[in-house]
Order: C-alpha cells, then structure tokens, then sequence
C-alpha cells in the first residue's frame, strides 16, 4: 500500500511539473507579506530560497522603476545572490526579471557541478531608467536534460539590485525512475 501510494504520488508529481507535463510550477509571491524572508513557504513544491524578500507594490516595492510581471508581489535579492534549491530534480527554470544590474543565472546538479549559467541581455532594465532598447521583466531561462538541483540568481553582490517574479520550473521524471517505484 505505502509502495502503491510513493509511486503514485511520484508519478502526480511528474505529471504535474515534467515538460509534456499539463503545467509547469509557477510561483507569483502573491498572498505573502510584504517583506517576508522567503525560505520553506514554497517546500510543498519542492523548492527552497535563501536571500530573497518579498516586496509589495504600493508598499515598499517602487513599481515605477521595478513593476512587478504580475500582480503586486516580487522578490528580491537581500543582501546577497538568491539561491533556489529543488527537492526533485529539475528540467529547466525561468523567471522574469527587472534589474538595476547585470544578472547572471548559473544552475548546478547535486554534486555542485556547475551545468549551465546564462547572463542578462543588458546591464540595467529598469522601467524609467534602464539601457536603450531593454524593458522590464526580461525573461531569463535555463534547462538541462540531466536535471539539477540548485539556481543561483547574482546581481551586485550587496544586493537590492534585483526582482524577480512568476517563476516556472519543470521537473525531470525519468521513465527509468518511475518503473522502479
């Protein structure tokens, strides 16, 4: 019985999140606090942050500049990179971002190889005031066919230089895996 309902629950879960999948997992930040740390809130999904916060448009997020890609939430990056570590492998993640300094999105696998990293297209993004002919909310992605297990998101190293919203993450199910449940 404990065996029938692992399998079917690792078979939801990549059903659910693997790219042939109906949905991918998309985090908005919505319904959290204004200036809430964000660490566990999402570990249901599987995910992990470390220096990020949530900010609030209207409240203490400047939307002018940093507007949100969808409703009044964002995070940011606190102090230091944002890290996102998954409990499943994953696929390929993307989020989009409004920067006031280049970004750089490096993923590794859970031996903490490095598998992949993409930059920004620009140096700043802002709404008002970032380079000629970017825009906010640039959308930034990365994939791996092995899988990894944790994203590094870096600005300037004090950070308050990032936010970064709806974030999407597909899972890797591989069929191997599935049969052994």
């Amino acid at each position: 019985m404990k065996r029938n309902f692992l399998a079917a629950g690792f078979l939801s879960f990549c059903i659910f999140l693997s790219p042939g999948g109906a949905d991918a997992l998309t985090i908005d930040f919505e319904g959290l606090a204004d200036s809430l740390s964000l660490t566990d809130q999402y570990l249901g999904m599987g995910v992990v942050f470390s220096g990020a916060k949530v900010l609030t448009a209207g409240i203490s997020l400047n939307e002018s500049e940093f507007p949100p890609h969808s409703g009044t939430n964002a995070a940011f990056d606190d102090g230091k990179p944002v890290t996102l570590i998954f409990s499943h492998p994953v696929a390929s993640f993307g989020a989009y971002f409004t920067y006031l300094f280049p970004l750089t999105l490096s993923l590794y696998d859970s031996l903490g190889t490095l598998g992949g990293r993409v930059d920004s297209a620009f140096a700043c993004n802002l709404a008002l005031s970032g380079d000629p002919g970017s825009v906010p909310n640039e959308f930034l992605a990365l994939s791996s066919a092995a899988g990894f297990s944790r994203v590094v998101i870096e600005g300037d190293p004090a950070g308050s230089s990032f936010i970064f919203d709806d974030v999407t993450v597909n899972a890797v199910c591989e069929p191997a895996g599935l049969l052994l449940l």
